[in-house]
């Protein structure tokens, strides 16, 4: 049988995930784990480029972890492990570092928009670097494909650069990889902006019935469509962009009704949050296991741990005996 290629995923730690997450990669990331070897990293030191407080780090890695879960991901199948528990990706992101510019750095247009949109006077060190300590991520496991939007391509073309440099300077240890985008990159907020919890404009997927109508209200709509009669404008409405994803059977009745004028937002509303509650409803089950087994969430977690450090060290031995270095 040919060897499955490798895939290296991960998340910063933000703790209980939301349907951006959901739709922009958790589903990709089960839908390919039998395909591909997955490796998922939970993406702690990443965390501190933005955010230097760690007192909730650790919390918000148990819950994201277990969002994981609940989605479908198999611990059997795809190791999940903290970033700050496997050392061989500082050592490796150290390494890197020494192969590539600031500048080349520097013309990152991620790092650009990020600063632009945090309204980031200084960045610091640790920020510029990323994407090196993002290569480092990805090398040590030797990924060979990358479920990213397409905002974070560029990334992945400097861990191209990186293993090219590599390579041609010490000898083959990494592969190049390709960049595989997700099929529903994004999903707006309910204000129709990112969504971002931060913000506030998020349903959570552990979130109750009665958590998710009261969001779903909150939505907004077609500013033109006023009241129930006065025709609708769906390809503008991010409640329609919600039917696309969560009820794509009616999509052709709430099309009609909308455009018609017949059909209300309230009741739009009220429809679509009924078929995001039913889509949720396995993985609010599978949470609640978990969380009667917390044991088990550990257990699952220093398991990925394990298993990561093994291919990490193999990595770093490589990375060693080709710079003829230890």
């Amino acid at each position: 049988m040919a060897k499955k290629k490798v895939i290296l995923s991960g998340m910063r730690p933000t703790g209980k995930l939301h349907l951006g997450h959901l739709v922009g990669a958790l589903e990709n990331w089960v839908a390919l784990q039998g395909e591909y070897q997955n490796y998922h990293l939970i993406a702690d030191y990443h965390a501190l480029t933005t955010d230097q407080r760690t007192e909730n780090i650790y919390k918000n890695s148990i819950d994201m972890l277990v969002d994981w879960l609940a989605a479908g991901l198999d611990p059997k199948q795809s190791p999940m492990f903290r970033q700050s528990q496997i050392k061989q990706h500082t050592e490796l992101h150290l390494i890197f570092s020494m192969l590539v510019t600031t500048a080349r750095l520097e013309r990152n247009p991620t790092l650009k928009e990020q600063v632009r949109d945090l309204e980031m006077e200084n960045v610091a060190y640790g920020h510029l670097g990323y994407p090196v300590l993002q290569a480092a991520d990805i090398l040590l496991y030797k990924g060979d494909v990358v479920p990213v939007g397409e905002d974070q391509l560029p990334h992945i073309e400097i861990t191209r650069e990186i293993a090219r440099r590599f390579n041609t300077l010490y000898k083959p240890v990494f592969p190049e990889p390709e960049g595989k985008i997700t099929k529903f990159a994004r999903l707006p907020g309910l204000d129709g902006k990112r969504m971002s919890k931060s913000v506030g404009n998020t349903i959570l997927l552990s979130g109750s019935q009665d958590a998710i109508t009261k969001k779903m209200r909150t939505a907004v709509t077609d500013p033109q469509k006023l009241r129930k009669g006065d025709k609708g404008r769906p390809d503008i409405c991010l409640v329609f962009a919600y039917h696309n994803k969560f009820n794509p059977a009616e999509v052709p009745e709430i099309r009609a009704g909308c455009e018609s004028g017949a059909l209300g937002c309230l009741d739009c509303k009220m429809n679509c949050a009924k078929h995001i509650v039913d889509a949720l409803a396995p993985n609010r089950e599978k949470r609640a296991y978990y969380e009667q087994h917390p044991e088990e969430v550990t257990d699952i977690l220093a398991d990925g741990e394990q298993r990561a450090l093994k291919v990490a060290q193999q990595t770093m031995s490589e990375v060693h005996s080709a710079m003829g270095i230890g």
